[in-house]
Formats: C-alpha cells, sequence, structure tokens
C-alpha cells in the first residue's frame, strides 16, 4: 500500500500522552499505596515478644505478595515512562520488531506497547 503511514500525526501522538499520563498518575498514586502498605507492615511487626502462630506465616506471605505488587507497578510505571520518551523522539507507536505501525486500538489499550500484536505472537 504506497499511501501507508509511517509515524502518528502530532494530534495523534498528544492523544496517547494524554493516555499515558493518566495512567501513570493511577500506577503512581497505586504504588505510593503500596509502599506506604510495606511500611506500615513494617511498623508494625517489631514486637519480638510475640509467640510465633499461624499468622506469622500469612504476615510473611503478605508482605513478599506486597513486595511483587510494588515490583510489578515499578516496572509499568517505567514502561509508561518510556513510552513518553518514544514519543518525544518519535519512535513511538512503531512496531521494535517489524517497524510497521502499531494499531490504534492495540495503543489504546496498552499503551506502553513496542510491539504489534503479530509481532509479538512470532516471538519465541
Amino acid at each position: 500500500m504506497a499511501d501507508e503511514k509511517l509515524r502518528y500525526t502530532k494530534e495523534e501522538l498528544q492523544e496517547f500522552r494524554d493516555i499515558i499520563l493518566g495512567k501513570l498518575e493511577i500506577a503512581k498514586g497505586e504504588f505510593n499505596g503500596l509502599r506506604e502498605g510495606l511500611k506500615n507492615d513494617a511498623a508494625n511487626g517489631g514486637d519480638s515478644n510475640k509467640n510465633l502462630t499461624f499468622e506469622d506465616g500469612a504476615e510473611t506471605f503478605e508482605k513478599e505478595n506486597l513486595n511483587q505488587l510494588a515490583g510489578r507497578q515499578l516496572k509499568f510505571i517505567q514502561n509508561l515512562e518510556g513510552a513518553l520518551v518514544r514519543i518525544e523522539n518519535g519512535t513511538y507507536g512503531v512496531c521494535r520488531t517489524s517497524g510497521q505501525l502499531i494499531p490504534k486500538e492495540r495503543l489504546r489499550a496498552v499503551p506502553h506497547t513496542t510491539q504489534t500484536i503479530e509481532a509479538k505472537l512470532n516471538r519465541k
């Protein structure tokens, strides 16, 4: 197709920037909540006079779970910030594998993606 687009317009990129900034704000709020939960658990877990109980294992599991969730949320934040960088340098929306334009629908759903669905499914 001779008239196939290679890049998104400034207006289209602004739409994606707005989506990313909205998701980034939510993600940072959730990350801060997880971090506060971890701080509170650490502050409340220092009682050395407690007898070990079944609940201690549950508390440890919960702390590990919060740590894992916080790590995932931080990675998501970094991916969103990377997408903002790609908008600025003009590479946003271009599949890093095929060089094709990633469909708008995919970018709206997963704005930090760097691949088309086809490229991702062919990755092994």
